[in-house]
């Protein structure tokens, strides 16, 4: 592997003008690809394998034309102190509000308050439902200016009225400013770390120029594999997070090898043989992480994954090539200025690592324990996916909410849909009765609507209002107990029926990411193991790695669940209203931390062994091996949790969910784990830290991650021929 990755990058550097060509070329045409290819298509959220999902298909099937999946709203409107909804003023400007809107071409459905019966029992608020045959995301400009034109006449009127649903709500935007200046905070962060512009430069127009080609494929692609902008959500993440990496860790080696007296060329190759291997398998591990996506068995996760997984192969490639080839562009540009100047840069002592080697038992202790308490409150985690309750007062979506709890209870913001098959039943009309009256009885159901039919007459639909709020656990406890009661009511009426609606979707969605994060973990980390274990020659190596991975994931965990669910602190991120995680926080988490953790992990200990196997002791080649390594990697670390802390300026809480989770996993995994319990591990286990059972040793196959080969020849680099490739 170091010996190809040598020549590779020699070749590179030697035909750079080929190489920056190429990719030019790459990008042009996956370019036109995308301005050329079929607009993506709609990669609706869906989940095969929950009875939620099955509801909402038999609906579509049913109710042909209903708009089953298709926008809505929910026009709130509130009277003004001491007055009511009935007063005939207030009445009339809401019933021509519901009547404009109800003209639309695209409008499926718009219920008139009082006919519904739709008004609250103090008569201060009312609320009328308006459903579209259209998804919010191609609701024409025609149909919102109806809708808007509706609440500001009810608003000249004297009227409160808010917009509940999806049809006027923005789409949740990232960290603005924040985020510029986290990028801002990152580009800082290089140029200090290198002392260079060109230096500091270099790996962000690498990342950004593999992000560009990802997304461009993506685009390219969508319509002949399904894939959409959503789909590029991760590959944009972790391809400006491992390109930025990657890169770093090249350059960082092209300088330390000029450092030794290599010509450009030769330091070049030697890069991307030594630091290039351990790219190759960062890349690897990352990979593993994302295909394992598919374990969890949502259609749009495992196209987020996959896709991601191509974004990090091509910054692998590009890292391997673009950078060696931009290197034989400006040798000089990337080297100190001290360097540039024939100065030797001082060179780090290692001081932390020898602090670390001198008290290895209490460091682990410590950071195990540090990390095991802020992981406690993980045990508590509530997976859910926030509504409107937990968006900003600002906003009228959220404002719509607290409107209709106060006037209808808290349940009445996610109603359960009763879906009933009554195929099976001799009288219909009996059977959904029967399912309506007893749904209705339950304990925790405030009321349920009448039954409507379909045309055939032969399915029902009803819903029915629980007492506590979406996202409470008691309404989760409700829909299980609902579903319990299907066999006995199955075999009294001969019909069947399904519940779902967004209340019982988010639960379902939970409850299978929660089903399937343990099998991911251990697909991901059993994969990981054995690449690793290929890698450094160890056994007890990987494990460490795979341990010191979960414990950096927990705690970020633990840290998500104690401010966004329990609230602590939560006032200083600006988090308005707390509530469960967001059910994909979790796989989300795991994939981008797992690929962060294992370049921290490859970068740091490939260093560690490649001392090791070129002669210096087990606890020398820890204090060697951190020297060279752990200032970049304590630079890709602050880089990766500037950009993450963008997101917590945003305004909506699952941004802000996001970033500080990424954020602090990223603080606990670099700088607690791999730069505090890694060497304390390595120091106590000393040289058994690289045993390998002989019978092993021989299975396995060498791939010199090392560069050992390239060591040997590079002895001498003064009088080194500079065309000879290594062998």
């Amino acid at each position: 592997m170091a010996n190809f990755l040598y020549r590779l990058g020699r070749l590179a550097f030697r035909r750079r003008w080929y190489v920056a060509f190429m990719w030019v070329a790459v990008m042009a045409a996956v370019g036109f690809g995308a301005a050329k290819a079929p607009s993506a298509p709609d990669d609706g959220f869906t989940m095969p394998g929950i009875e939620s999902q099955g509801a909402f298909d038999l609906l579509d099937q049913r109710f042909p034309g209903a708009g089953a999946d298709g926008a809505t709203a929910r026009l709130v409107f509130v009277a003004p102190d001491g007055q009511t909804v009935t007063a005939v003023r207030l009445r009339s400007a809401i019933e021509q509000g519901v009547a404009d809107v109800a003209g639309g071409n695209e409008v499926a459905r718009a219920v008139d308050p009082f006919q519904a019966r739709a008004v609250s029992t103090d008569g201060r608020t009312a609320y009328a439902t308006v459903s579209y045959r259209v998804k919010a995301d191609a609701l024409s400009d025609a149909s919102k200016k109806a809708l808007e034109d509706a609440v500001d006449q009810a608003r000249q009127a004297g009227l409160t009225v808010e917009v509940g649903g999806d049809a006027l709500a923005t789409q949740p935007a990232a960290g603005g400013a924040a985020e510029g200046i986290g990028i801002a905070i990152a580009a800082v962060v290089l140029l200090i770390t290198f002392g260079s512009l060109a230096a500091a430069g270099l790996p962000l127009l690498i990342a950004i120029l593999g992000v560009g080609i990802s997304m461009a494929s993506i685009l390219a692609l969508g319509a002949t594999f399904g894939l959409s902008e959503t789909t590029g959500t991760l590959a944009t993440m972790l391809g400006l997070a491992c390109g930025i990496d990657y890169a770093l860790f090249v350059v960082s080696r092209y300088r330390e090898e000029r450092a030794k007296g290599h010509a450009p060329r030769e330091a070049a190759g030697l890069a991307a043989g030594t630091a290039g291997s351990a790219v190759v398998f960062a890349g690897l591990t990352v990979i593993i992480a994302l295909g394992g996506l598919s374990v969890v068995g949502i259609p749009l996760l495992t196209k987020m994954g996959l896709s991601a997984a191509g974004a990090v192969a091509i910054a692998v490639l590009v890292s391997l090539t673009l950078v060696p080839a931009l290197l034989g562009f400006w040798p000089n540009a990337v080297l100190s200025r001290k360097a540039r100047k024939g100065k030797h840069a001082k060179e780090s002592t290692g001081r932390w690592a020898r602090f670390v080697l001198r008290y290895p038992l209490p460091v682990l202790l410590i950071g195990v324990a540090g990390l095991g308490a802020i992981a406690v409150p993980a045990m508590n985690l509530q997976l859910g996916m926030p509504g409107d309750e937990a968006k900003p007062t600002s906003t009228t979506e959220r404002r719509a909410y607290d409107a209709l709890a106060e006037g209808f209870g808290p349940g009445f913001n996610g109603p359960l849909t009763i879906v009933v098959d009554a195929r099976g039943a001799g009288d219909a009309q009996a059977a959904v009765r029967t399912i309506t009256e007893q749904i209705g009885a339950t304990h925790g159901v405030v009321s349920v609507s009448p039954a409507q039919f379909n045309r055939a007459g032969d399915t029902a639909v009803f819903s029915a209002v629980p007492t506590t709020s979406p996202t409470d656990e008691q309404t989760k406890s409700l829909v299980n107990l609902i579903r319990a009661e299907r066999g006995a009511l199955e075999r009294t009426t001969g019909a069947t029926f399904e519940v779902t609606g967004m209340t019982a979707v988010n639960i379902d969605v939970a409850q299978k990411v929660q089903d399937a994060l343990i099998p991911y973990l251990v697909v991901v980390v059993g994969l990981a193991f054995l690449l690793l274990l290929v890698v450094f020659r160890s056994l007890l190596v990987p494990i460490k790695a795979a341990f010191g991975f979960l414990l950096s994931v927990l705690a970020a965990l633990g840290a998500v669940v104690l401010v966004f669910q329990l609230g602590h602190g939560a006032g200083l991120l600006g988090v308005e209203q707390t509530g469960p995680i967001m059910s994909m926080m979790p796989i989300f988490l795991v994939g981008i931390v797992f690929g962060l953790a294992m370049d921290y992990e490859v970068f740091l200990v490939s260093r560690v062994r490649e001392a090791h196997v070129h002669g210096e002791p087990a606890r020398q080649a820890i204090v060697t091996g951190f020297r060279h390594s752990a200032r970049v990697v304590v630079a890709a670390a602050l880089i990766m949790m500037a950009v993450f802390s963008g997101f917590v300026g945003a305004g909506e809480s699952m941004i802000k969910m996001i970033g500080f989770g990424l954020a602090i996993a990223v603080l606990f995994d670099a700088f607690v784990v791999r730069m505090a319990i890694v060497p304390a591990v390595l120091a106590l286990l000393g040289h058994r830290a690289w045993w390998l059972p002989r019978w092993l040793d021989r299975a396995l196959p060498r791939v010199d991650v090392e560069g050992e080969a390239l060591t040997r020849e590079a002895a001498a680099p003064v009088t080194r021929p500079e065309p000879a490739p290594v062998r």
